[in-house]
């Protein structure tokens, strides 16, 4: 399961004419909340960092990638400067949604790519609750956490691929309830001797589970509505995890997201997405639109992403699937015209 597998929004609306101006974002406390070594570090108020999505690398022909260089290309992201990496969740290939992700399990990875890298944040967009036991969830996510020294940012989602679950016998239907009890049992985990109790199982304080995360809470990153109503999501989450839109929009979708987390009594939390891109040979070349993003010059992407800054986006997750250049050329063009503007 992907965050970054559908946006409800039109495609074509992704383009921003370059003399738009956006509305400033209100005031917010120098940091977030200190949860871990990877959400101080990739989330900061009033700034974006940019990340990447695995796998990196082009795959147009084809759902599911090869892998090849894949460890590398992390390796070179981290080398370049990137804050963060994103896998995905993906228990089962189903075709007609086009898009495998990386097909390895995300923990078992994980555990791999923390053993290869040293300062790169890992994260998930995201990890499908419904389709798994949270004990295990806990236990797997607190452990890349602990191992990587607070490298793990957890996206969590409730999932939207059918045909996933009369494949694990649980209903379609049921996916936001068991979502609701799948976190409410996580967060239980974060004690010691926790006590929990509903349709998971049930806990009376005699058992523990160990190891907890390297800072004792693990950071949860909601995905989308994971069929929540707003005030819900405002209410829980470490941070939101949004699709991409028109930034027009998508002002107004964070404008609502704030007013709630003010409402719930909470400090301001970090909003993140995803986007597509293909980078041009042309610097100049202005937009076309592709699948959740655009095909562009680094000029154009440059002011894009400034404007996602300016109405209040965190983090940009790039996801260079559709990109037609070399990859490892790609990244460090990036690198060279973009992540300076964004990590000082």
């Amino acid at each position: 399961m992907m965050i970054f597998a559908q946006c409800p929004t039109s495609l074509k609306h992704i383009q921003i004419p370059s003399l738009i101006a956006f509305m400033p974002i209100p005031p917010s406390p120098s940091s977030f909340s200190s949860i871990n070594k990877a959400y101080q570090e990739v989330f900061r108020p009033q700034h974006m960092s940019i990340g990447l999505v695995v796998p990196i690398e082009t795959y147009i022909h084809s759902s599911v990638p090869d892998m090849h260089g894949h460890l590398e290309r992390v390796q070179l992201a981290e080398a370049l400067g990137f804050k963060a990496i994103w896998l995905r969740d993906v228990p089962f290939h189903v075709p007609a949604f086009g898009d495998a992700g990386q097909p390895y399990d995300p923990f078992v990875y994980l555990g791999m790519l923390a053993a290869k890298t040293r300062q790169i944040a890992l994260g998930v967009a995201s990890i499908i609750l419904p389709l798994r036991h949270p004990v295990h969830v806990a236990k797997a996510a607190a452990s890349v956490d602990a191992l990587s020294e607070g490298r793990l940012l957890l996206g969590i989602a409730s999932g939207d691929r059918p045909k996933e679950y009369p494949a694990m016998n649980i209903p379609f239907e049921e996916r936001g309830a068991r979502f609701r009890e799948s976190y409410a049992y996580i967060r239980a985990m974060e004690a010691a001797f926790p006590q929990v109790s509903n349709d998971f199982g049930e806990l009376d304080g005699a058992l523990d589970l160990l190891p907890k995360a390297f800072a004792a809470k693990l950071p949860l990153l909601i995905t989308g509505g994971s069929q929540q109503p707003m005030e819900w999501i405002a209410a829980h989450g470490d941070g939101w995890m949004v699709y991409p839109r028109n930034p027009i929009y998508q002002e107004h979708v964070l404008k609502h997201f704030r007013e709630k987390v003010a409402e719930a009594n909470r400090p301001p939390q970090p909003v993140m997405q995803p986007l597509h891109i293909d980078l041009a040979e042309d610097p100049n070349q202005l937009p076309t639109p592709i699948h959740l993003g655009f095909r562009s010059g680094i000029k154009y992407l440059l002011q894009h992403l400034k404007a996602l800054q300016n109405i209040g986006i965190h983090h940009v997750a790039l996801n260079l699937r559709f990109n037609q250049a070399d990859v490892e050329s790609t990244l460090q063009e990036i690198a060279k015209e973009i992540l300076p503007a964004f990590h000082p």
